[in-house]
């Protein structure tokens, strides 16, 4: 992998604001749910990905990324492993600029076909954990 904390940084602070959130619910004890509002705190737009398509947090959700009606800079991974590699691809297709994987979601294989796309990644971490470890801007 590349200079994986680079890669962080350039995902949180330079891909944009809009963060697909796949697995995002009204379901409070999920942690998805907690970490689109530690998103939104700074300052990212949270559109959640979620077959029952509910709004979550304001924003409207949709019941896949190919439904979602604008450009999404980043999509945000909470599926079992087995399923994240079709959402990785799909992200390629949609003009994705990164695609996060959350911790404990792990596809070697989809790691490498996103990277080869031109897309960073990151897999088995959390941007509500990172988030608060960058620097300030200035």
């Amino acid at each position: 992998m590349d200079n994986e904390t680079e890669t962080i940084r350039r995902i949180l602070q330079d891909s944009g604001d809009t963060w697909a959130v796949v697995g995002l619910s009204n379901n409070r004890s999920r942690a998805a749910f907690g970490v689109a509002q530690v998103l939104q705190r700074f300052g990212k737009r949270v559109v959640p990905v979620h077959p029952k398509a509910e709004t979550v947090h304001g924003e409207q959700g949709y019941a896949s990324l190919a439904e979602i009606p604008f450009p999404v800079d980043v999509v945000d991974v909470f599926v079992n492993s087995e399923l994240a590699g079709p959402v990785a691809d799909e992200a390629v297709a949609a003009g994705a600029k990164a695609v996060w994987f959350q911790l404990d979601v792990i596809d070697v294989g989809a790691y490498e076909r996103t990277r080869a796309a031109g897309l960073d990644m990151v897999m088995d971490r959390c941007p509500a954990i990172e988030i608060p470890k960058l620097p300030p801007r200035g």
